[in-house]
């Protein structure tokens, strides 16, 4: 009898936790029943994996930085697309005051880089800051809340005072690829603790599409940690 009441209980307990507390998708919103996974079935059906993790030759996104930089890995967990599911999920990330999702995801890049090999002695994890302006506006840097996710599934520490953005940039979404570098020029410089120490950098931000961005603060880490390692790992790589 003892055993089928603790049953029960913690059914009925679970029910109201569902009623005062109702799950929601983080993509769609629409509720759903009580799980571990933060997204509806439906919504992880239609997202687009890459599976790099999988890969034994180069990807598109290593071959994005050939003859531009000198990098030890690359990693994007999903695909992007105009009107797919990474455009929601970076909408809902950058637009929408969900930072949630973007740990979600960043838990699971956490997860994939830990059984990749060249990935296995990064130790430390740098967000590509924002214009404390623009950081002001939306809440929060969307790269450190993914890195806050990588961190807690990796256990490899998140290291926020390494790199600054030290001037205001518009938008990047409508530019080529050459007007993008050029505005990135002089937007970030080396701040806060520096440590000869670090053997291996992992630069993380939540979409590359030119590769402009990153690759301005891998220069920049460059001159700093000119012996390191250093990787990028991305929420999304454009297609």
């Amino acid at each position: 009898m003892s055993l089928n009441f603790s049953s029960n209980f913690n059914k009925w307990t679970r029910d109201l936790l569902h009623v005062l507390y109702p799950q929601n998708c983080l993509i769609c919103k629409n509720e759903f029943n009580q799980s571990k996974l933060a997204i509806c079935p439906i919504c992880s059906s239609e997202l687009a994996y890459t599976h790099f993790e999988d890969y034994t030759e180069v990807t598109n996104l290593d071959k994005l930085f050939w003859g531009r930089i000198q990098l030890e890995g690359t990693y994007a967990l999903l695909r992007f697309k105009q009107q797919s599911s990474t455009q929601q999920i970076l909408h809902e990330l950058k637009y929408r005051n969900n930072p949630e999702i973007g740990k979600h995801f960043g838990k699971e890049i956490g997860s994939k880089i830990k059984g990749i090999n060249k990935f296995s002695d990064v130790d430390a994890l740098v967000p590509v800051p924002l214009h404390p302006k623009k950081e002001f506006i939306r809440g929060y840097n969307q790269a450190e809340i993914i890195s806050k996710g990588i961190a807690e599934s990796s256990g490899v520490a998140l290291r926020k005072d390494l790199l600054k953005r030290i001037s205001f940039t518009e938008s990047q979404t409508k530019k080529g690829k050459s007007s993008r570098w050029e505005n990135m020029q002089n937007r970030f410089k080396i701040q806060g603790i520096k440590s000869a120490r670090l053997q291996h950098l992992l630069i993380v931000d939540d979409v590359v599409t030119t590769g402009s961005t990153l690759e301005t603060c891998v220069r920049i880490l460059r001159e700093e940690f000119p012996n390191a390692k250093i990787s990028i790992a991305v929420l999304a790589v454009a297609e």
